[in-house]
Formats: structure tokens, C-alpha cells, sequence
């Protein structure tokens, strides 16, 4: 966890409340003003609240791209119930005498709310912006779902590896962010009263003082990197993901001009999505030939050609439906495989997946809720009818907690990636897919079709320097790698640049 993490996170959740704030205070005022309007404006705000916060993030960034704008938004329509609803309820509960005193003034509707009602129902209202604040800050750790930055990565990296320690730094830091502001927003609430409220001349230094803090966070939090001689990558979710763009950034810079930059943590959907189109966030990144069959073109194994490989067979597709490609195979192949407890294995006598038949009876088989899913061929329903397998029950989890839940038992068999050194902490036996029935998932750099030509004036090199990993790391080197970021705790960039120095890539 950095300060750049805690500052992101900070001025997300400011970009969007005051987003919230231009948006909600207006409509708590219409829902006011516009008894027949009330019940549709309420009742909107009430439906935004309900949708999941990763649905809405998805259906956001559709329209609005990868990044911190997606987070904003959806942080900012999430933070609008108990502003719109406090603002309304504040001014109805504004004395009836007032209003009809305002009235017999001559002042008009508007006049009367802007320069009576509201400074009267001021209390409500701030405390509606006070609970939207300190909502979006737990929130916004989905911002790193969608390459938002902030403090989710770190909860979700603390998540899947079981670190105690970073689960409780990352909470620590989402704790101490909303008492402060909760601290500050009571503050600058005690200094407007005590000087007359929103119509006192001097409500102006606190205002300042609020709008000075934004403004000095706001762009370091929500900085971004790009310009003719960067390459722009997003860090991953997983830490071989991260390793591996971590090793492009060092290998690039060391043998190119550009600079690279690796922006917040992002899923493979999702850096996919912002790496096509021609409003792409990022240039390239790490993935696989079954993931772009199943999950980016939506295709299967019964599509590809006889005459075609799945490597070459994406390829064909990448090129042709979106401009992007794979480039030479890294040499791991991050496949599912199928795994279960080396001892109750052992125990078992069970080495490859047909060992399983004649026991799957008494033993409960748990995977990430992706693998039950129907699409595609390699998942679940497939899989077991594929070897005669009939488990006394199935689990589906959160991946997050998938080794958490087999380690303490909640079930005896699992689906793994073949490279993940979680495999090896959690003491699982990887069991031999005898019957072949998962296809390989190779691992390559995935790029843009343009990405070689518009970086030929500062890095003509780059296409030779980028191969120079191709072939270079088997599934062993990669479970080595993986064990050390997520088991032993070392950085990303130690073991990334170890791992190239080994192969005399870099000095």
C-alpha cells in the first residue's frame, strides 16, 4: 500500500460526493418544490442504490470506458439517495410559519427556498452529504475492478492470499480515511453554524478551506499518463498478471526510449475493453489463447478449424474482429487444472483426474462461481460429464476466498491454475488431466494491430525487444515467481527484475 493508493482513493470519493452533491442537492430541491414529481425522483434514487456496485460499474463503463471516470459516476449516482432524500426531508420539515412569512414578503418560490428554507434545513441536508461521503469511501474499493486505483486492490490482494496483515493495513486505511473526513466535514458543520450558517459573511474561509483541500488532491489522485513516447499498460488482478507487466516495463525501458507506465489494477475483461477501440486506454497485456477463445470472442473448442491450432486460430479472429494479436508464446501454460489436499490424495491413492470416479461420491468439489457458469466447454457441467464424475456436492465461491475455503475444509476438490503458487501454499496436489480434457492456455503479450507503427519514431526496436520473452518462462518459473509475491511477500518488481537478470535480459 502507498500514498499514491491513499490519495487515489481520497480523491475519488471527493471527485464523486461533489459530483453528488451538483447533482443531488437540485433534485432533493425538485422532489421538494414538485409534490407530484416527489414519489419518481425518490423512488429513482431508491432503485440506484439497489443495483450491485459491480453491475453498475460494468454497465457504466460500457459507455464510459475503464478508469476512474466509470468510478466517479457510479459512486456519484450511489451517493445521491441520502443527499436527495435528506435535502427533501430538510425542507419539509422547515416551520410552515416561516414559509407562509416568506411568502407574505412577496418573495418568490425560488428566492424563498434559495434564501429561507434551505439555510434553514442546512443540518439535514449536510448530514445526507455526510453519509454519502463516508458510504463512497467503502464503496470505492470497487473502483479496482475497473482500473479506478484506490485501496481495493490491496483488500482484494490481502483477500486471496489470506495476509492478515494487508487485509488489516487496507481496512486500517479505509477507517482512518472516514473519520477523518467524517472529523472534517463535523468541523467545517460546528464553523458554519457558529458564524451564521450558509448566510453568514464568513462561511466563505471554511468553504475555502474545503474547496483548497480538493483541489490539491484532486490532481494527484486522479492523474493520468500518457503522451507519444509512454506505453500505457494497467496492472493486473492476479500477481502473475502483475509480474508480467512489471517485466515488460523494465525490459521496454531499459533497451527503448519510452517510458512505461502501468496504470491502477484491472481484471482481464476489463483491460481487454480498454485496450480495443479506438478510445484504448492501454497498448498491451498479458493474456491467454483459451481466455481470448472463451471469454473475448466467445467462441469454443469445436470452432476451431481442423486444419488450425487454438493459438493461431484466436490470432485469425484478434486481427480480424478487433485488430489485436497475440505475439510469440511466453512459455507457461496457465491452463485449469484440477486439484485437490496433497494428504487426503495421498490418503486416497489419486494422482490424475480418473482417480477421482470412483470416490467423487463422498467428496464435495468447490470452484470460483466462473467455472460453474454454461458458457463455454471447459467449465463444470463439461468437465465432470466429460469423466464420469459425480461429486456428493458442488460449492461455488468468490475466487478471493477459493484457497481460504479448501484449506479449512469447506470442500475436497477444486479447479486451479496450473501456475499459481497459491497451489503450493495451500498444499494441493495438482492432479493429471489424464484424459486431456483441458485445452492449453498459453500466455502471450496481447497487443494492439497499431501498436509497433505509432511508437516506430521513438522505439523501432520495440517489437525485438518485447520478443526477447518470447519462450523464456515455464509453468515452473512462474509458480516460483507467483510464490514469492503472494506466499513470500516480496514485491512485484524485485521478482520480476530477478527473473530477467537470471536470463541476462536485463543488467
Amino acid at each position: 500500500m502507498t500514498m499514491q493508493m491513499i490519495l487515489e482513493h481520497i480523491a475519488i470519493v471527493f471527485a464523486a460526493s461533489l459530483l453528488a452533491v451538483l447533482v443531488g442537492l437540485p433534485l432533493g430541491v425538485a422532489a421538494y418544490a414538485a409534490p407530484r414529481a416527489r414519489g419518481a425522483i425518490l423512488r429513482v434514487s431508491d432503485l440506484l442504490q439497489t443495483i450491485p456496485a459491480l453491475a453498475l460499474l460494468g454497465m457504466i463503463m460500457v459507455v464510459a470506458g475503464a478508469g476512474k471516470k466509470t468510478v466517479i459516476i457510479g459512486l456519484m449516482l450511489y451517493s445521491l439517495l441520502p443527499i436527495v432524500r435528506n435535502t427533501c426531508l430538510g425542507l419539509l420539515q422547515v416551520d410552515p410559519g416561516v414559509r407562509e412569512a416568506a411568502r407574505g414578503m412577496g418573495m418568490t418560490s425560488f428566492y424563498r427556498i434559495a434564501r429561507v428554507e434551505l439555510p434553514l434545513a442546512f443540518p439535514a441536508v449536510f448530514t445526507g452529504i455526510r453519509i454519502a461521503v463516508v458510504n463512497a469511501i467503502g464503496t470505492a474499493v470497487f473502483a479496482a475492478f475497473v482500473g479506478g486505483g484506490g485501496l481495493g486492490g490491496v483488500l482484494n490482494r490481502g483477500i486471496r492470499t489470506q495476509n492478515l496483515h494487508l487485509i488489516l493495513l487496507g481496512t486500517a486505511a479505509l477507517m482512518a480515511i472516514a473519520l477523518l473526513l467524517d472529523f472534517g466535514m463535523s468541523l467545517f458543520e460546528r464553523r458554519l453554524r457558529a458564524r451564521g450558517g450558509l448566510r453568514g459573511r464568513k462561511k466563505v474561509v471554511p468553504i475555502a478551506v474545503v474547496l483548497l483541500l480538493m483541489l490539491t488532491i484532486l490532481p494527484s489522485g486522479l492523474r493520468s499518463v500518457s503522451g507519444e513516447d509512454t506505453l500505457v499498460l494497467y496492472d493486473g488482478d492476479y500477481s502473475e498478471t502483475q509480474i508480467m507487466h512489471h517485466m515488460v516495463k523494465l525490459l521496454v525501458e531499459e533497451n527503448t526510449d519510452l517510458n512505461v507506465t502501468i496504470k491502477d489494477q484491472m481484471s482481464q475483461v476489463n483491460n481487454y475493453k480498454a485496450l480495443i477501440g479506438k478510445n484504448h486506454s492501454c497498448d498491451l497485456m498479458i493474456s491467454y489463447d483459451g481466455t481470448l477463445l472463451t471469454t473475448f470472442f466467445h467462441r469454443d473448442i469445436a470452432d476451431i478449424p481442423p486444419d488450425m491450432g487454438l493459438y493461431d486460430y484466436v490470432n485469425e479472429l484478434g486481427r480480424a474482429e478487433q485488430d489485436v494479436y497475440l505475439l510469440g508464446k511466453l512459455g507457461f501454460d496457465n491452463t485449469y487444472a484440477i486439484a485437490m489436499p496433497a494428504d487426503e490424495a495421498k490418503r486416497l491413492g489419486i494422482t490424475t483426474v480418473s482417480d477421482l470416479v470412483p470416490v467423487a461420491g463422498d467428496l464435495v468439489f468447490g470452484a470460483e462461481h466462473e467455472f460453474f457458469t454454461q458458457e463455454g466447454s471447459m467449465k463444470y457441467g463439461p468437465f465432470t460429464a466429460f469423466y464420469g464424475l459425480q461429486f456428493k456436492d458442488s460449492v461455488s465461491v468468490d475466487v478471493s476466498l477459493k484457497y481460504a475455503a479448501i484449506e479449512n475444509g469447506a470442500f475436497d476438490v477444486t479447479e486451479v491454475y496450473a501456475t499459481d503458487g497459491l497451489n503450493r501454499k495451500a498444499g494441493l496436489l495438482v492432479l493429471d488431466d489424464d484424459r486431456a480434457f483441458f485445452p492449453e492456455y498459453n500466455g502471450a503479450l496481447f497487443v494492439r494491430g497499431d501498436l509497433f507503427d505509432r511508437f516506430a519514431a521513438v522505439a523501432p526496436n520495440l517489437r525485438e525487444v518485447l520478443g526477447k520473452l518470447e519462450g523464456q518462462i515455464s509453468n515452473d518459473d512462474m509458480v516460483e515467481m507467483t510464490y514469492q509475491v503472494d506466499v513470500a511477500g516480496r514485491s512485484v518488481d524485485d521478482v520480476a527484475a530477478e527473473f530477467l537478470r537470471s536470463r541476462g535480459l536485463i543488467p
